[in-house]
This record gives structure tokens, C-alpha cells and sequence, in this order.
């Protein structure tokens, strides 16, 4: 009789019957300076949003469950709590996504401090952009989340680099 019931619940076509996985974590952090006026930030937030519909459902049915943590970074303070080296950034299970930083002239941060401000520029398959394209956000997950990701370096101890103190500092001076 127990062979019955086993057969007519599987026979159903769900996972009733089947051993439950726990789930997998994949934690997407998104620090950020501004999305008010930023454009680099609002079309970097743009992308990673598009980039985790498209992989929602392939990470879902491995068993992930996918955490987004988007995070305003709006004094030195969090800053440094972050670890934040340049505007925006993306993480994938505490990593970013592009371990080298590199940072162009961004006028909408700059117009908001009242100072010359960079911001990260994004290097891809050989090309810069001012956001990182949505192919380059899906490749970084899908490599961290299935097993090409790179393996941790060790980390030089975090100072506040001078292009934040510099935007924190003038954000402080235009709200006087």
C-alpha cells in the first residue's frame, strides 16, 4: 500500500515527495552615491535590475534564493563601514564585480558637491563605459554563483580614498 501512495504522489509532476534542498544564498550589494541626479548611478541601478530579472530564474531553479541589498552611501562614515572604493558599485557575495577600480569625470556628481567628482567607468571585453553593461553584471553572477569566480585576494586595510573624502566634504559645505 505504501508503494501506491508513493507512486500516486509522485505521479502528480510536483516536488512533494522530493527531499528539500535548503536554499543557496546570492547576495547582490548596490552602493551608490546618488540616484536623484547621477545618471551613472540610475542607469548602473537600470542594468543590474534588468540583469537580475534575466538570471532570477536560472538561479532560482538551482536552489539560490537571490538577496538585493541597494545601498545609499551618503557620508564617510558609511563609507567606510562599506568598504566603498568608487561610485557605483556592484557586489556579488561581498566581491565586486570589477576589482579594478577606474573612474572618469562625472558631472552630476560633481554639480552635486560643488567639486570636480569621478566616478567609476566600467571596463568590459575590452571597452570603457560610464555603466556597466548588463551582459558584464550577468557574467559576474553567473561566474560567482556557479564556480569560475575568481578566488579572494588579500586586501590592503581600507582608507577612504581622497575622491570621496573630497565629495563628502563639499556635500557637507553646500547643505551649510
Amino acid at each position: 500500500m505504501s508503494d501506491k501512495i508513493a507512486k500516486s504522489c509522485c505521479s502528480c509532476g510536483s516536488s512533494c515527495c522530493e527531499p528539500q534542498q535548503e536554499k543557496k544564498r546570492v547576495v547582490i550589494d548596490f552602493l551608490y552615491l546618488d540616484l536623484s541626479v547621477c545618471e551613472r548611478c540610475q542607469s548602473t541601478e537600470s542594468n543590474l535590475d534588468s540583469a537580475l530579472a534575466e538570471v532570477a530564474a536560472v538561479l532560482k531553479s538551482a536552489g539560490y534564493e537571490l538577496e538585493v541589498n541597494k545601498m545609499n552611501i551618503t557620508s564617510p562614515e558609511l563609507a567606510i563601514k562599506y568598504k566603498f572604493l568608487s561610485s557605483p558599485t556592484i557586489r556579488v557575495n561581498g566581491k565586486d564585480i570589477q576589482m579594478e577600480v577606474r573612474e572618469t569625470i562625472c558631472g552630476d556628481c560633481g554639480d552635486l558637491c560643488g567639486s570636480e567628482t569621478e566616478c567609476r567607468s566600467w571596463i568590459y571585453e575590452g571597452a570603457e563605459y560610464s555603466e556597466p553593461p548588463k551582459a558584464m553584471i550577468i557574467e559576474a553572477i553567473l561566474k560567482e554563483v556557479f564556480g569560475g569566480a575568481a578566488k579572494p585576494t588579500a586586501q590592503e586595510a581600507y582608507v577612504l580614498p581622497k575622491n570621496l573624502e573630497t565629495f563628502f566634504a563639499g556635500i557637507t559645505f553646500k547643505k551649510k
